[in-house]
């Protein structure tokens, strides 16, 4: 490191900063499938990553971990997309939490969450939950819509320092992967994603940016789907063989998402076959029926098949499906295919078909997504001979159980492959059950091991933190006069460092206005010091520990009961006899502040220091009788030169002054207390020395930081030398050129003794400059 005086130049510098922490938390879905929430925290801002509920718990159960967080530290909360288990605990961190940051999804996010929490509160709150034991109401829910923001595909948005930016994730209609950046630090957070382009929507895309940290999901584990065609056509083999043997069809789904691909799926099936045209398909869901108009105001976010043809008209107005408003006038005769929401069978019209139906062989139950562990969907996986109903009663299960995937979900294969297009530096996985994620993982190292790429990857629990330390180089960028000249490289320059939103500017003090509109402002320091005795020992002592100073009177000029002082121009002193205290004014900087704290510690331990304890301990001749000498006899007499035993003061010009205070006389005009002394000939360098005024290793070091210590004789000798330079190990003080010619000068910090000197007249200087600086420093160290 090194020390010059103050240059304009260089557009960059390094700013040296402490190791940082980021720290990633879910709150939910992790090893485990549901209450997707995830929170960032970083830079002392926090980011929450969706907040849905558990769809195999009710209650306050289902919720995130919330307690884990306190709700006013969330500066951010960004909702990936409308299901459940992503959304719908929404409104009661917004209604009844003191959350106060900002929310953001995308516009057809919040414009189906608002019909899809509606459902889930209706549906919900029927039965036997209790208005107290719901989590919130439908006012709750309007009240939090209020409160939602939304933002477009691949628009950046800033709040207090956070960026972040929105991209198509496929999986439904308006779903986002988001990518957070903090202080340079980017964070992708896919939510639920889907890399492959159906009937309807496109694939997710790649943000294509530098990804530090990728937090994906990881729902499927290493399972590999089939090709899309041949899995539509399994699918309607299924469908027709059920209705041909006069069953009906039941598919569990959620009202939106994979529905609507279901939908054109079966419209497009049910077109080319006549055969099944009498046989009427359901979709009992009024939910989905409103969101439809949804789904026609944004035909531009979905792919070009259904863009041309919504040209022509509209692909979700469908010929051979219709919308069963309510399962009272259902007439339940003969074959039919019922497509019912929810999707994990716990409750609602699709369970009441299950319960109604199961118990009959020629029926048919296919389920289409991924049934979350828990759930209904999940157990009946397993082909139970029984089951029970909403009501408790124990029935037969006779009705076939059918699996194949719609889900929206990426499989091994593109997961992976967008893993490896990304390339983080880490990777977490969430939104999986703890075997799936055990086996993605080992299976990811390995495939990254063989092609020899660097990975961290972490499979974290609920509440279980990810911490990493990111420690990059920060850069200031030099404003104004200082960025007119170019700096040579490790010179160090003196300004204002302005930090904003993890932005560093430098300035000159003058700039500083024009560019960030901060005004200059000196801080003024005042300190008031009990101080009962004379002004002549405060004089002495002051002098004696900085040389020459300044002071009030003038020449013939009686000691007064007031009197100022000032030390080395930087800090005055006022010494009141009324009042019995010493005010202490000084402009706060470095050095300032160094003076006015040896100052201080001189005025609290003058009573105990050795001179004044002998100047004012002498016996006397003569006697005392005031009440302030309580009858003793005495006199003070110093020890040290004087011109007669007059009660007269001399000062620096030999002029004396009557101090009435005291019966003692001091003269100030002693050479070795002076600030310059003069080292032009052997007899005062011996006699510096001699005093020990340059080399203290005895002095309590460690009062004082180490490095101000540096810094504070560095910026001494650079306002007599040119260049002035620390060596790497810190240890010596290098000073290379004096008056245009190139002068060796080594000093050791440890003691300050000056090692090496190749010209006299240069060490006469340092050893006074030293002299100076051991003075100042002196009542700190001890």
């Amino acid at each position: 490191m090194s020390f010059t005086k103050k240059r304009k130049g260089a557009l960059e510098i390094p700013i040296e900063d402490e190791a940082d922490l980021l720290k990633i938390t879910p709150l939910g879905a992790g090893q485990e499938v549901g209450r997707s929430c995830v929170v960032i925290e970083y830079k002392n801002k926090t980011v929450m990553l969706d907040c849905g509920l558990h769809p195999a718990f009710d209650g306050l159960s289902s919720l995130p971990f919330l307690d884990e967080i306190d709700p006013t530290s969330v500066d951010v909360l960004l909702v990936t997309h409308f299901h459940v288990d992503h959304a719908a605990a929404v409104p009661y961190f917004l209604e009844k939490t003191n959350f106060s940051g900002r929310t953001f999804m995308t516009h057809p996010t919040k414009a189906i969450f608002r019909w899809l929490v509606t459902d889930y509160v209706r549906v919900s709150n029927h039965g036997n939950i209790s208005e107290q034991d719901a989590l919130y109401n439908e006012q709750d829910m309007i009240k939090a819509y209020s409160k939602i923001e939304v933002i477009d595909y691949h628009q950046q948005i800033e709040v207090n320092g956070i960026k972040f930016t929105a991209y198509n994730a496929g999986h439904v209609l308006g779903a986002a992967m988001f990518v957070i950046e903090i202080a340079g630090i980017r964070i992708l957070y896919t939510g639920d994603y889907s890399r492959e382009e159906d009937r309807h929507l496109k694939a997710a895309e790649n943000p294509k940016e530098n990804i530090d940290v990728m937090i994906t999901e990881s729902t499927y584990g290493v399972q590999s789907f089939e090709p899309r065609l041949e899995k539509e056509a399994r699918f309607t083999k299924l469908v027709r063989d059920v209705v041909l043997r006069g069953g009906r069809c039941l598919m569990p789904v959620f009202a939106l998402g994979r529905t609507q691909e279901l939908l054109l799926i079966l419209e497009e099936f049910w077109e080319n076959h006549k055969e099944l045209e009498s046989i009427p398909i359901y979709f009992a869901s009024t939910l989905a029926k409103r969101c439809m108009l949804v789904y026609q105001t944004y035909i531009h976010m979905m792919n070009s098949n259904i863009q041309k043809m919504f040209a022509t008209s509209n692909p979700f107005i469908f010929k051979h499906i219709s919308n069963l408003n309510s399962i009272a006038h259902f007439d339940d005769v003969g074959a039919c295919v019922m497509i019912a929401s929810p999707g994990m069978l716990q409750n609602g019209v699709s369970r009441d078909f299950f319960d109604r139906w199961a118990p009959d062989r020629r029926n048919g139950l296919v389920l289409t997504g991924y049934s979350v562990e828990g759930t209904l969907a999940r157990t009946i996986l397993s082909e139970p001979t029984e089951v029970l109903t909403q009501q408790g009663v124990k029935i037969s299960r006779r009705m076939s159980i059918n699996y194949i995937s719609f889900s929206a979900h990426v499989d091994f294969t593109q997961n992976s492959q967008f893993i490896d297009e990304i390339s983080p530096s880490n990777l977490i996985l969430v939104h999986g059950e703890q075997s799936a994620m055990n086996r993605l993982k080992a299976a990811l190292v390995s495939k990254f091991t063989e092609k020899e790429i660097s990975m961290n990857i972490y499979t974290p629990k609920n509440t279980e933190s990810v911490k990493m330390y990111f420690r990059g180089e920060k850069m200031a960028r030099l404003m104004g006069e200082m960025a007119v000249e170019q700096v040579p490289q490790n010179k160090i320059i003196e300004g204002v460092l302005v930090q904003r939103n993890y932005k560093y500017n430098l300035y000159s003090s003058i700039d500083l206005k024009e560019f960030e509109g901060i005004s200059e402002v000196p801080i003024k320091q005042t300190i008031k010091i009990p101080y009962h005795n004379t002004i002549s020992l405060l004089l002495f002592h002051l002098q004696s520990m900085y040389g020459h100073i300044e002071t009030s009177l003038k020449s013939g000029e009686i000691l007064g009961d007031a009197v100022k002082i000032n030390v080395f121009e930087s800090v005055d002193l006022k010494y009141s006899k009324n009042n019995n205290e010493v005010n202490i004014n000084w402009f706060s900087s470095t050095l300032n502040d160094m003076v006015a704290d040896s100052v201080m510690a001189l005025l609290l331990n003058i009573d105990c220091s050795p001179v004044s304890v002998k100047i004012t301990s002498q016996p006397c001749g003569h006697s005392h009788n005031s009440a302030g000498c309580h009858g003793d006899n005495h006199t003070v007499k110093p020890n040290i030169v004087t011109e007669d035993e007059s009660t007269n003061f001399k000062t620096e010009n030999n002029t004396v002054v009557k101090d009435t205070s005291v019966d003692t006389e001091l003269k100030l005009d002693n050479s070795s207390l002076k600030s310059e002394i003069n080292l032009e000939n052997d007899q005062d360098l011996k006699f510096l020395e001699s005093k020990n005024v340059v080399a203290y290793p005895s002095y309590n070091y460690s009062r004082v930081s180490t490095e101000l210590l540096r810094g504070e004789l560095c910026e001494l000798l650079l306002e007599h030398f040119n260049i002035v330079e620390l060596s790497e190990d810190k240890q010596n003080i290098n000073i290379y050129h004096n008056h245009g010619e190139l002068v060796s000068v080594v000093i050791n910090l440890e003691t300050l003794d000056i090692i090496n000197c190749d010209d006299d007249d240069t060490r006469k200087r340092i050893l006074t400059l030293l002299a100076r600086f051991c003075r100042t420093l002196k009542p700190m160290l001890g």
